[in-house]
C-alpha cells in the first residue's frame, strides 16, 4: 500500500513547510540546500513522474482534483512517499505566500538527485558516441533552462555545469527547461577545465568550444564519437583557461552581418549538426 501524504488546508501564511516558497528569490540558497522548485502544470506533472523525491506541494483546490482525481495516493503520485506534504491553498493566499502574482496556481519543492562523477556517468551511459555539454560561466538562468531543454531534444547524454555557471536546478532553469532537466545526467564541475582534460585522457572526448572567433566553422567540423560541446558566458564568452583545455573552437557560419546569435540557440544549432552527423541524417 502506498504512503498517502500530508494534506494541510491553509488558512494562513504561518506553517514551517511554507519556508521554500517564501524564499523563491534566494534560490543559491536552495541549491545549496540540495531542493528545488517547480511551478506550472506541465513541469509539477513531469516531476510527479519523474521517480525524484517530492518534499511538498502547494497548490489551490482546483489543482489538486485535477492532479489527483482519485486521491493523493493514486497511480500518479509515486515520488510522493511518507513524509510528503500537500498544502492547499486559495490562490489569493497562495500568491500571498510566494509574494508575486502566479500564472498558474502550483508549486512543487523537490530533493536534487545524488551526483555522480563525469566518469560514472560516461562509463554507466556505456554508448559508442557519447554527447555532453558543458556550460561555462552561464549565469542567466533562462538560457541554463533552455540548454538543458536542447540537451533533452537532441539526446546530450550529460551536461557538465561549470563552477561559474548557474545550476540547472534554479527555479527559472527548472522553469525554462519545461521539466525535462528531471531526466537529465548532470554533473556540477568544481574545476571545469580540470574536467574536459580528465574526459579527454579517460574516454577520447574531444571537446568543442562555441566561439564566434573560432576559426573552423561548424559544418566542416566532425561530430561523431566522444565529443563534448562547450558554451560560454551570454557576453563574454567562454573563460581563457577553458577555451585552452579545448581542442577546437567552432563558429557557427552567420549571415546578414550577424555577429553571433542567444547562447541557447547556438547550443540547438550545435546538437543539431552533431545529431544529423551521428545518425546519417539529411543532408
Amino acid at each position: 500500500m502506498k504512503p498517502t501524504p500530508e494534506i494541510v488546508r491553509l488558512t494562513s501564511l504561518e506553517h514551517d513547510g511554507l519556508r521554500p516558497y517564501r524564499t523563491l528569490r534566494r534560490q543559491l540558497d536552495h541549491f545549496r540546500e540540495g531542493i528545488f522548485v517547480a511551478e506550472g502544470e506541465k513541469v509539477v506533472r513531469r516531476l510527479l513522474a519523474s521517480g525524484l523525491t517530492i518534499r511538498s506541494m502547494l497548490m489551490t483546490p482546483e489543482w489538486f482534483s485535477a492532479l489527483f482525481p482519485e486521491g493523493p495516493s493514486s497511480g500518479g503520485t509515486s515520488s510522493l512517499g511518507a513524509g510528503a506534504v500537500v498544502f492547499l491553498a486559495e490562490k489569493k493566499l497562495l500568491e500571498s505566500i510566494v509574494g508575486f502574482p502566479l500564472h498558474q496556481g502550483i508549486m512543487a519543492v523537490g530533493m536534487t538527485p545524488p551526483e555522480r562523477s563525469p566518469a560514472e556517468l560516461f562509463e554507466a551511459e556505456a554508448t559508442e558516441q557519447p554527447l555532453c555539454v558543458a556550460l561555462d560561466d552561464l549565469v542567466n538562468a533562462e538560457n541554463v533552462g533552455l540548454i538543458v531543454r536542447n540537451c533533452a531534444a537532441f539526446g546530450a547524454d550529460l551536461i557538465l555545469c561549470g563552477e561559474t555557471s548557474g545550476s540547472p536546478y534554479m527555479r527559472r532553469a527548472v522553469r525554462s527547461s519545461m521539466g525535462t532537466v528531471f531526466g537529465a545526467n548532470i554533473v556540477h564541475s568544481r574545476d571545469l577545465a580540470d574536467d574536459l582534460r580528465s574526459l579527454r585522457s579517460a574516454f577520447g572526448v574531444r571537446t568543442i568550444a562555441a566561439d564566434p572567433a573560432g576559426k573552423q566553422h561548424l559544418y566542416g567540423v566532425p561530430l561523431t564519437g566522444p565529443v563534448c560541446i562547450v558554451l560560454g558566458h551570454e557576453g563574454t564568452g567562454i573563460r581563457r583557461q577553458v577555451l585552452e583545455a579545448c581542442d577546437t573552437r567552432v563558429a557557427i557560419p552567420m549571415w546578414n552581418a550577424t555577429d553571433s546569435i542567444n547562447v541557447s540557440s547556438a547550443c540547438a544549432v550545435i546538437l543539431s549538426e552533431a545529431r544529423r552527423q551521428r545518425s546519417g541524417g539529411p543532408g
